[in-house]
Order: C-alpha cells, then structure tokens, then sequence
C-alpha cells in the first residue's frame, strides 16, 4: 500500500450517503495517466472506502488544487453527471494572476486543441467550443521588483480543458507558475526533461500553476451542500510574500 506525505494527503471535507467532497493537493493526479505506479487521488479514495463504489465526477489538472466531488453509488455517478452537464453544480476557483486585472470581467471566447510542441495545449479559436469564464478581483499586490499580481476569484459558465488557465492567459493575465499558458511553453517542455530547476523557478516563481478550486454547491435530496477548501499553504505563504 503506498502512503502520500501529510502535506500531499487529501482530506475529505464533506460527506453524504451518496457522495464525497474531497479536497485535493496540488501535484496529485486524478486517474492514472500512465502504467509507472504513481499514485493517484482514485487509489486513495479506494484505500479510505475498501470495498465500495467510487466514481470521481469532476477532474482537475496535476497542479490546480481543491474540491473533488465523487459519487458512492452507480445511480448517484449518473444524478451527478446530469447535473453537471445542466450546470447545477456551482464551483468558484481562486487564482493568482500576473499584472492588475479590471476589477470585473467576462472572458468569453470559443477553446479547442492547438497542439504544436505541447500536444494538450488548447487555444481560444475560431470555431472552438464555446466558453465563458467570469472573474471579480479580490486584491492586488507587487513584487520587490515592482510587478502587479492579482488574486482573483473564477467562476465558469462551462467547463472546457484547461478553460481558466487559457482564457485568463488569453486576457493577458497568465496564471502564475503556469508551465503551458504562462510566459512559455517551453517551461512545460523543459520540466518534462528535467524537472524543477532554478531557470524555471525564475520564470515562474511557482513549482505549480496558483488555481485552487475552492468551493462547491449544490442541491441532493432538496437539501444545499455547501462544501469549501482554504487556499493551500504555498499558495498563501506567495500571496504573503508580496506587498
């Protein structure tokens, strides 16, 4: 049985009969992607629950951290699916940004897959699907050297590959420590070969994109759930860093 680190562990923060709200580290993969034994947030969740039905319902990127909903049965994976392709499951996601946003925005421009040196980088163009991401600014700070940041608060209309990292990207506000979408893909490119370095830890100034999917609602058996995640202990301790 494999064992994660106590600053790598999930916690479970809200709990039904029928579901789960986990909150999941930064670095940790959903599914398994590949067969190298990495482990993964599915292999957790059957380590906690042995025996029973597991049916992770959304999915977030390696890096982002933040609330997972999985399902405890085959009949709630299929209610749950169907709320979420009607949009009944509310997210609200918290990011830090590079430069001063407006205070508000709607960013609304079609997503599909642009491939190039990365294969799963997606891109806004023509003909994508469609997509609407909506931001309202919390805080603006600078670095030593003079540089805004934004902490923005992200809500989605829908829910594309990647969709907050490219649209916020697209509005000339990258994701801070985005290796795909951040000041370039080479970033992704030259950690896949050798891992965090101090060139990428300059460019970057996270080991990880700061998005953090941090809150969830939604309605089961006429009842709300309100489930939260505070924002993670790295992505705090940057935030405290600036002035």
């Amino acid at each position: 049985m494999q064992h994660l680190s106590p600053s790598a562990t999930p916690l479970i923060v809200s709990e039904g009969a029928d579901w789960l709200v986990v909150d999941k580290p930064a670095h940790l993969l959903i599914h398994p992607t590949r067969p190298d034994g990495q482990f993964t947030l599915l292999e957790w969740l059957r380590q906690q629950r042995v025996g029973e039905f597991i049916a992770i319902v959304n999915r977030l990127d390696r890096e982002t951290s933040g609330l997972v909903l999985v399902a405890r049965s085959p009949s709630a994976a299929s209610r749950l699916g169907k709320m979420t392709m009607r949009r009944e499951i509310g997210k609200k996601y918290l990011a830090i940004v590079s430069g001063k946003t407006p205070e508000r925005g709607v960013i609304e421009a079609p997503l599909g897959r642009v491939g190039g040196a990365v294969h799963i980088r997606q891109g806004v163009m023509a003909g994508g699907y469609p997509a609407v991401t909506r931001f309202a600014r919390l805080e603006v700070k600078h670095a030593a050297d003079g540089r805004a940041f934004s902490f923005l608060e992200v809500e989605l209309e829908t829910g594309r590959l990647h969709q907050i990292r490219v649209h916020l990207s697209h509005s000339g506000h990258p994701v801070c420590g985005d290796k795909i979408y951040g000041p370039d893909e080479q970033c992704y490119l030259e950690f896949i070969e050798n891992g965090w370095t101090p060139a990428l830890a300059e460019k970057l100034l996270l080991n990880r994109h700061a998005l953090h999917a941090a809150a969830l609602t939604f309605i089961w058996n006429e009842k709300p759930v309100n489930a939260s995640a505070p924002l993670p202990e790295d992505l705090r301790s940057f935030w405290g860093s600036l002035t």
